[in-house]
């Protein structure tokens, strides 16, 4: 990513963490955990949990008629213990040592650089196992860009979806996207028009049987509202913003307040919990939802995932 900004990020290696801060912003990578484990901006956290690649979404009644839940479980079984294998710092492009105890000792409390890039490698629990890379650049204005890549590997099933999963402290009030109108899929973009749109709170279609709901294609660029944090001092109670921008193609996302796991989990309504995260994914591939029938039609060829082959999108993330 070409840094254009003229300030600096200071870096603080830390025993088991990397800490990057500057103006307005403050985040914190951990190793031991596999991912970014805080992100501040103005004051506000926007992590809950660290984000992790993500392969699943919630079978529908058109996936459990023809059989994909079954012939792609595994993907359901990584989604929830994903591990983290490898951790790669860069400062200005240049690799380092990984900075942990005692090679961090090496560094003062004053070092600055115009970017870093920190790289995880994650390894998934098919088989047979490949790899997904996610590499976080920031820069001296805080201006995050992530890249996310998936490595085919011959022999494992279709990809229910790809995509990276951020769990928010608190539930969102609202999302503003530039894209397609209504709920929209690859198979179900026909009706979409392109423009820009407000959704209040993090609704959910009222299924009789949860199922996948809520995706939203060919986006450029969405802002995610909350008003509350999980900070008991904080009184402040007015609205703060994180926005997730495309850069190069448009990304498909959902802002839920449940998980992929949380919706397959429930067999009606009235079982899913009560909302108290923002559960937000950033998609570089989805597979179709079909609908010709739900009792055997496969989703059309176009509009499968294939795990045999590599995927890779990217965005950036901007506090507002």
């Amino acid at each position: 990513m070409a840094n254009t900004s003229t300030k600096q990020v200071q870096i603080i290696y830390g025993d088991a963490t990397l800490g990057l801060r500057g103006e307005g912003f403050g985040y914190i990578f951990s190793y031991e955990r596999g991912g970014m484990e805080s992100l501040v901006q103005h004051g506000k956290e926007w992590l809950y949990r660290t984000p992790k690649p993500t392969f699943w979404r919630a079978t529908t009644d058109n996936d459990r008629g023809n059989g994909f839940s079954v012939k792609s479980a595994m993907w359901l079984g990584t989604d929830l213990f994903l591990k983290c294998t490898a951790v790669a710092v860069a400062v200005n492009d240049q690799p380092i040592e990984l900075p942990i105890s005692p090679a961090n000792n090496q560094y003062s409390d004053h070092e600055f650089a115009d970017h870093v890039t920190i790289t995880f490698t994650y390894e998934t629990l098919t088989v047979p196992a490949t790899t997904v890379t996610v590499a976080y650049t920031v820069n001296g204005s805080g201006e995050i860009n992530v890249s996310v890549d998936y490595h085919g590997k011959a022999g494992l099933p279709q990809l229910p979806a790809f995509g990276l999963r951020f769990m928010m402290p608190t539930p969102a009030v609202r999302f503003n996207y530039d894209g397609l109108s209504g709920e929209t899929y690859p198979d179900r973009m026909a009706g979409g028009v392109d423009g820009s749109y407000t959704v209040d709170g993090l609704p959910v279609t009222k299924y009789l049987v949860p199922q996948e709901c809520g995706m939203h294609m060919q986006t450029k660029q969405v802002t995610v509202v909350r008003n509350r944090t999980l900070d008991n001092t904080d009184h402040a109670n007015h609205d703060f913003n994180l926005t997730f921008k495309q850069d190069g193609q448009p990304f498909a996302f959902s802002c839920l307040p449940y998980t992929a796991e949380e919706l397959e989990n429930a067999t009606h309504i009235e079982e899913l919990p009560a909302p108290r995260r923002t559960v937000f994914t950033i998609f570089g591939a989805v597979r179709g939802v079909g609908g010709i029938d739900s009792w055997g039609a496969d989703v059309e060829e176009q509009y499968h995932i294939s795990a045999e082959t590599d995927h890779s999108f990217s965005f950036t993330i901007q506090g507002v």
